[in-house]
C-alpha cells in the first residue's frame, strides 16, 4: 500500500512542477498535496510541523502568484486585459509548435490584450512587457518552490527507503 501512496505522491509532485507553468494548476499547492500523501504512508512518520510550514509557504506563494503579475502590469502602465492576455498567450504558447512559444506567447497575449483595451501601441508594448515580466517572475518563484518540494520528497523517500520498499 505504501508503494501506491508513494507513486500517487510522486504524481502530485510532478503535477506541481508542471503547474508552475500552467495558470490553471496551483503548482506549489499541488506539490504540497504530494508531500501530504507521502506522510500518510505507514513507513514515513507524520511530521505536523513540516507539513504546516510547507503548507503555509505554498499558500503564501499562491497569493504571490496573483500579486506579482498585477504589480508588473500596473508598474508598466497595463490593465486587466494585459494580464488576461498574458494567461491566454501562455496557453496558446504551450500548445503551439513554435519554439519558445511558452516565452513568446505571454508577451504577445499581453500586447493583444492591451491593444484590445484601446491602448496606443507604445503604451501597449510597455504594459505587455510589464505583464510578461511579472508573469515570468511569478512562474520562476513557483517553479523554484516546486523543485524544493521535489527535493524534500526525494529526501524523505530516500531516508525511509528500507521501510517503503
Amino acid at each position: 500500500m505504501d508503494i501506491l501512496l508513494v507513486f500517487a505522491a510522486s504524481i502530485f509532485i510532478v503535477l506541481g512542477i508542471i503547474g508552475s507553468f500552467l495558470p490553471v494548476l496551483p503548482g506549489p499547492l499541488t506539490s504540497w498535496v504530494g508531500l501530504l500523501i507521502l506522510h500518510l504512508t505507514d513507513s514515513i512518520p507524520m511530521n505536523w510541523t513540516f507539513l504546516i510550514i510547507t503548507l503555509v509557504f505554498a499558500i503564501f506563494i499562491w497569493f504571490l502568484d496573483y500579486i506579482i503579475p498585477a504589480i508588473g502590469t500596473k508598474r508598466f502602465g497595463g490593465s486587466k486585459y494585459g494580464m488576461i492576455g498574458t494567461s491566454l498567450g501562455l496557453i496558446v504558447g504551450l500548445l503551439s509548435p513554435i519554439p519558445f512559444g511558452i516565452i513568446i506567447g505571454p508577451f504577445v497575449g499581453a500586447l493583444i490584450g492591451e491593444l484590445i483595451n484601446k491602448s496606443d501601441s507604445k503604451t501597449a508594448i510597455k504594459a505587455a512587457f510589464g505583464s510578461f515580466l511579472g508573469f515570468l517572475t511569478s512562474t520562476f518563484i513557483k517553479f523554484i518552490v516546486a523543485i524544493i518540494y521535489l527535493g524534500l520528497f526525494i529526501a524523505k523517500v530516500w531516508e525511509f527507503r528500507q521501510a517503503i520498499f
